[in-house]
């Protein structure tokens, strides 16, 4: 039966993995976005063998569950510290994804704009620094801050390489207390408050970049 005094109780011990959840997903945010950018240049790459071994590489990503990517480099790299490892296969997971994103906002920039460039001779690093990743970004913003959302949801996978993220929390104060409701849901009713506000932003984000 589900006691109000419980789940007050259970708050500090849920909060206390918040911080946690926080930083796999901010560290893991930057790793993603950035290895996505790269990732998604490389596939535009002159020659196959750069192409291909990437397109490989991040095929293999995407077709394989996050939970089994994390036990493999669990096993892999033993005695690795679990939160650097967490966040470093969370970061490679998503930069799979946001590759393809920044793929399509690449392609989005109008043939007219690279035409320009051409005709005006721009050196080639300059066009793709100044002209096209800055309007290929700003195309997919609202999708780039949807994976992080999705990233943030997705930080619970942690707990099954002991990472003593928020949901760690919740089941160890769950299991000492026989209180796994409280604890769970006190823990669901954190992500809300936590995902809400950034889904907001990223709908209003995609309102005033769609005028």
């Amino acid at each position: 039966m589900w006691s109000w005094e419980t789940a007050r109780d259970g708050l500090p011990a849920v909060l206390q993995g918040f911080g946690l959840t926080l930083t796999a997903t901010a560290l893991g945010s930057v790793l993603a976005l950035l290895l996505g950018l790269a990732v998604a240049l490389l596939l535009r790459a002159r020659t196959r063998w750069i192409t291909l071994p990437v397109a490989a590489a991040t095929g293999f990503i995407r077709s394989t569950p996050l939970l089994v990517q994390l036990f493999a480099v669990w096993v892999l790299v033993p005695g690795g510290d679990a939160l650097t490892l967490g966040t470093a296969v969370l970061g490679v997971h998503y930069a799979a994804y946001t590759a393809q994103v920044y793929r399509a906002g690449i392609d989005s920039v109008p043939r007219g704009q690279w035409e320009a460039c051409v005709a005006l001779s721009l050196p080639r690093r300059r066009v793709w620094r100044a002209v096209v990743i800055p309007q290929a970004v700003r195309n997919v913003l609202p999708s780039l801050g949807n994976y992080v959302i999705s990233m943030f949801k997705e930080t619970p996978y942690l707990a099954v390489i002991a990472v003593p993220e928020m949901v760690h929390r919740a089941n160890e104060y769950g299991s000492t207390h026989f209180a796994y409701l409280e604890a769970y849901t006190t823990a669901a009713v954190v992500f809300l408050l936590a995902s809400c506000p950034t889904a907001l932003l990223m709908r209003r984000l995609e309102k005033r970049l769609a005028h």
